[in-house]
């Protein structure tokens, strides 16, 4: 178990001085990739042999959006791992460890050389530290697309600012695009998305949006091949 304390700064905060959800994927996936120095046997067989841990699923439940000035914290564990994938909790919590956000995702390893799914060897994994399974709704990770006309928007040409250490876009910077053709106002407190293939420098990113009842799909995608999947929707009270 890992966590990092924050505050919702104002470089974090929306036009109601709610925190960003941009900052808020910004917060949970720092906090993970920074668990990594916790695990030292871990952390050493990755940095050797060329290996990265990919976010491929995230769900996250939107219980209470903090205000400016609020303190925060966000922790990270890991609940199960087998060699291809790991299994985490991300939790943000108020002053009171009352919790904020709520969210559970799959990461697949990788070679960094490569981008191919590479097993991480049972004897590295026994020295990780399990905690416990947050109690929470899991969904299922794989995003059902209706069969619905979507939407197209103008296309984004990524940036050398969207790219992170691992050479393709960054994943929180996905859902600014995603957010920007959500129709303003649409509810949601919860938010699943499917990584799939990640877009990289010179690459020109093109969403589509489709609204079906209570839930928006955004779908972004790089060359007519779908890389990433958003659905907006509610969680169960």
């Amino acid at each position: 178990m890992f966590s990092l304390d924050y505050r919702v700064y104002p470089s974090s905060c929306d036009e109601s001085g709610k925190l960003k959800l941009f900052n808020v994927m910004q917060m949970m996936q720092d906090c993970s990739e920074l668990w990594m120095t916790t695990e030292p046997s871990y952390d050493a067989f990755f940095r050797s042999e060329g290996r990265a841990q990919l976010l491929a699923y995230r769900q996250l439940d939107i219980i209470r959006e903090p205000s400016y000035g609020e303190p925060i914290r966000v922790t990270t564990s890991v609940y199960d791992s087998n060699p291809m994938f790991g299994y985490r909790n991300t939790i943000i919590t108020d002053r009171n460890s009352r919790p904020l956000y709520v969210s559970w995702a799959m990461g697949a390893f990788v070679d960094r050389a490569t981008g191919k799914l590479a097993k991480v060897p049972d004897d590295v994994l026994s020295t990780i530290t399990l905690d416990r399974k947050f109690d929470m709704e899991y969904t299922e990770r794989r995003i059902v697309l209706p069969k619905g006309e979507f939407q197209t928007f103008g296309k984004y040409s990524v940036r050398r600012d969207d790219i992170d250490y691992n050479h393709h876009v960054n994943n929180a910077h996905y859902v600014r695009l995603a957010l920007e053709v959500l129709p303003e106002g649409f509810p949601f407190d919860r938010v699943r998305i499917e990584y799939k293939v990640p877009s990289r420098m010179g690459d020109e990113i093109e969403p589509r949006l489709l609204v079906e009842g209570d839930k928006a799909y955004v779908v972004l995608c790089t060359g007519g091949r779908i890389g990433t999947i958003f659905e907006f929707g509610r969680r169960s009270h």
